[in-house]
Order: structure tokens, then C-alpha cells, then sequence
């Protein structure tokens, strides 16, 4: 995988080889951010907890991957020990854009202009 300009905007993650659907393609750990911290005016941090309110950047490629409705990615999160993994939803061809669905999309103020431009 490596990072590159993206046509979703800004930088997004890129398979550098095929990949077949249910490959690992990233396991990482995540650290977490004060409480203090608001991840509604920050579109580069994780949601890390089922109801919001706990926020955290991830290691890798993790925080690259842009948002699609029908993402070729699915990730998995392990709260309780700050890790995470990424799997290939679907077949991807080398070359293709990784996505992943945002599963905070529908409520983080900083996504509003996303949750517009996909309804």
C-alpha cells in the first residue's frame, strides 16, 4: 500500500498490488487522544468507542483511507487493546483507491460536507 494525491481529495491509500477479498492489508495500534480533544472539527482522527466521544490516530496508512458509501475495506477494532485491523471487503486491483465507510459519518459536524455530497 502507499499514500498519493487522491481524485476523493487530499491524500488517500493505494493498493500496490492485487489483493484478494478477506486479505489482512493492515493490522495497526492506535493511540489514543486527551479527552479535551474534539473530533468533530477534525476529519483526521478515529472514532475509538461504539457512541463517540473517544477519539484516536492509528498507525500506518490508517488515518489516509478516504470515505465511499460501497468500500472495498471493512475495519475491525479491538477497543479494549487500541488495535485494529483492515481487510479487503471485495477483489482489489493494484492501483485502486483503498476506502473505507466512515462509521461516523452520519453525525461528526466535520463530515457535513461529505454526508451532502453522498445523499
Amino acid at each position: 500500500m502507499y499514500v498519493a494525491a487522491s481524485q476523493l481529495g487530499g491524500a488517500g491509500v493505494f493498493a500496490r498490488r492485487d489483493m484478494a477479498a478477506g486479505e489482512l492489508l493492515e493490522r495497526g495500534i492506535v493511540r489514543r487522544l486527551p479527552v479535551e480533544f474534539d473530533g468533530h472539527e477534525c476529519p483526521h482522527v478515529m472514532t475509538w468507542s461504539e457512541g463517540g466521544g473517544v477519539w484516536a490516530i492509528g498507525s500506518g496508512c490508517a488515518t489516509f483511507y478516504n470515505h465511499a458509501e460501497r468500500s472495498n475495506t471493512e475495519v475491525f477494532r479491538d477497543f479494549d487493546a487500541d488495535r485494529f485491523e483492515i481487510r479487503a471487503r471485495v477483489d482489489i486491483r493494484r492501483g485502486e483507491e483503498l476506502t473505507q465507510t466512515y462509521r461516523s459519518l452520519g453525525w461528526r459536524r466535520c463530515f457535513a460536507a461529505l454526508r451532502e455530497s453522498s445523499s
